[in-house]
């Protein structure tokens, strides 16, 4: 999320809940690391289907965030959340990884870790990037261009190129098919919300606002064409589920229910008014400028629930004028937490339930936490070594 993260394992690391529920009405050569096929099914691979009794769900993970050596507890984390929710579709959404790695290799080791939970269960699964994506580039040389071909090099990712001629990297969207496969049902938008904004834009600087990029009007601009066209397509307008990593400026309106206003009695109005479940322990880090999204989807109705990261330890959720907007909180044991012995308690992911027999089909969405699984929640460094890359063998039994 911030700079309040420094990279593990080289220098010091920075040191609710039950479940809340919102309803709605090889190594050797690298020299080619980087260069494999996309998956040869790819498009039949990118088929997405509601089941015949109407449902789909989807796992978001969040801020997994480390190198190669990953906190244990992470993978832990992704794959006791995917066996007890047998989800259909899984979002990391954003911040995969983070700075400390070295080498092309030592990247490729950092993103295989966090795929390996989906690919072993075959479960579909996608990305979109965040902040610190490539904090390890100036050193690996591997920028998110190269990160999103090495993800689709999985034979259960479903990315794809993206949208082409604008800001940021792998924008694009993704239905959902009815039970038959005849027309979709639903539909999710993977946006890339950047990293920094830049030093000055018309030789006036960002000092006094935040630093962090923002969703650029190029992209917002697709988004609508975009959503326009599967609705000439289709005849209806798709509803759908947007997945970027840095919140609107909309999100931090939404817990005080005000722009200014900073009062309990502020928040206490707007939980009743948004109907706001879950916490917020950070102040809300957009970028500088609101590039009008939230317009654009409130003008288009398709979008029902916009849903990032980047701040770890916020997992709220509400109803911001008939658009849901959350938190998926952190997944990765190796980011930044909560202070103290707190520190891991609200690592976790968000579920949602999508049901073609509910109005907006998003029936509910609610977060599941570490805690809830029994995993250890000490504030203390559990790094271990990279899982095996595909096609590598397994190491021997100690």
């Amino acid at each position: 999320m911030s700079s309040k993260q420094v990279i593990r394992r080289d220098f010091i690391k920075i040191g609710g809940a039950s479940t809340l529920a919102l309803t709605l009405g090889s190594l050797g050569d690298t020299s080619n690391l980087f260069s494999e096929k996309v998956h040869a099914d790819r498009k039949e691979e990118k088929v997405l289907k509601f089941h015949l009794d109407g449902s789909f769900k989807v796992v978001q993970f969040n801020d997994t965030q480390d190198n190669e050596h990953i906190d244990r507890r992470t993978i832990e984390l992704m794959e006791k959340v995917l066996d007890a929710e047998k989800p259909d579709f899984v979002v990391l959404n954003g911040d995969v990884i983070t700075g400390g790695c070295d080498s092309e290799l030592e990247m490729k080791q950092a993103m295989n870790n966090v795929a390996g939970p989906m690919e072993k269960r075959g479960i579909k699964w996608a990305v979109t990037f965040g902040n610190h994506d490539e904090d390890s580039t100036p050193k690996s040389g591997v920028n998110e261009s190269k990160m999103l071909a090495f993800y689709q090099s999985y034979k259960h990712n479903v990315n794809d190129k993206g949208a082409k001629h604008i800001t940021g990297t792998g924008n694009m969207n993704l239905l959902v098919w009815d039970t038959k496969g005849k027309k979709p049902a639903f539909n999710f938008w993977l946006m890339d919300s950047g990293r920094y904004a830049p030093k000055e834009i018309a030789g006036q600087n960002f000092e006094g606002y935040p630093t962090w990029d923002w969703v650029r009007f190029d992209q917002v601009s697709w988004y609508n064409e975009t959503s326009q066209k599967i609705e000439n397509r289709f005849g209806f307008k798709v509803p759908s589920l947007m997945f970027i990593h840095i919140p609107l400026w909309e999100h931090r309106y939404m817990w005080y229910s005000s722009v200014d206003g900073r009062t309990e009695a502020d928040h206490a109005r707007a939980k009743n008014k948004h109907q706001i479940t879950g916490e917020r322990n950070e102040d809300e880090c957009p970028g500088p400028i609101n590039s009008g999204l939230f317009s654009a989807m409130q003008h288009r109705g398709d979008v029902k629930g916009v849903f990032c990261g980047h701040d770890h330890i916020n997992t709220y959720a509400g109803n911001y004028y008939g658009i849901m907007l959350g938190y998926g909180g952190s997944a990765g044991f190796g980011a930044y937490g909560l202070s103290g012995e707190e520190k891991n308690r609200l690592r976790g992911a968000r579920v949602f339930n999508l049901d073609l027999n509910h109005k907006n089909v998003l029936k509910e969405t609610h977060m599941v936490f570490a805690k809830d699984y029994g995993i250890d929640l000490s504030p203390n460094d559990q790094s271990m070594d990279p899982l095996p890359l595909p096609g590598e063998k397994q190491p021997a039994m100690q």
